[in-house]
């Protein structure tokens, strides 16, 4: 499997999870997750995917400090409705990372390492998506902003012949090309981080 070269540059996160150690499917619980992870899960890597990693990412670390982020003991919960835009994809992305799911998630071990119901969507009083630490209580909120890398001005029309079947080989090699361009500048463009992401802290 050829992933984009990008891909290898973008840093991964290591987080530990307590479930995975007791089951044996990590040594010790930690598990390093990279960005082609997200895009195996999606099959598809665009900015909100981007996007969603840069929130995660920052969201956790943000959450721990210098700590190892526990996966499974974090809410995720989202301002949007679940069928509002793209917030189940970027949903998606979160629950890989933190291990929280929604109704269908694992429901524990005797009461411990539950994830069902640590995912929640059209949650008053949050603006896009808010982390919440189980253990002390310590919140933050994300927000990512992709007008900061605006897509290339050929893109719209490419994508367009292409599913209308108008477009030849080259056209279509020029837009996937266009498209990871911008993908590859929202997560190694850290310039631009300040206003692709903000992250505010509570608790």
């Amino acid at each position: 499997m050829a992933f984009p070269d990008y891909f290898s540059r973008i840093p991964p996160i290591t987080l530990y999870d307590p479930l995975a150690e007791l089951l044996g499917a990590a040594e010790g619980g930690l598990i390093e997750y990279c960005f082609a992870d997200a895009v195996k899960l999606a099959g598809h890597a665009c900015p909100t995917m981007a996007g969603a990693w840069l929130a995660g990412c920052g969201g956790l670390q943000a959450l721990y400090d210098d700590a190892m982020p526990e996966r499974g003991k974090i809410r995720v919960d989202f301002g949007e409705a679940l069928e509002s835009g793209v917030a189940g994809v970027i949903g998606s992305v979160l629950g890989l990372l933190t291990g929280a799911a929604g109704s269908g998630g694992f429901a524990g071990l005797g009461g411990h390492h539950r994830r069902r119901g640590l995912l929640h969507f059209g949650v008053a009083g949050v603006g896009h998506l808010r982390l919440t630490r189980l253990d002390n209580g310590r919140q933050v909120d994300c927000r990512v902003d992709l007008s900061a890398v605006p897509a290339h001005p050929l893109t719209g029309e490419l994508l367009g012949s292409i599913l209308t079947g108008q477009a030849d080989a080259a056209q279509r090699q020029l837009f996937a090309r266009l498209w990871q361009a911008r993908v590859e500048q929202i997560l190694l463009d850290t310039s631009l981080r300040p206003r692709l992401l903000t992250l505010s802290r509570s608790g």
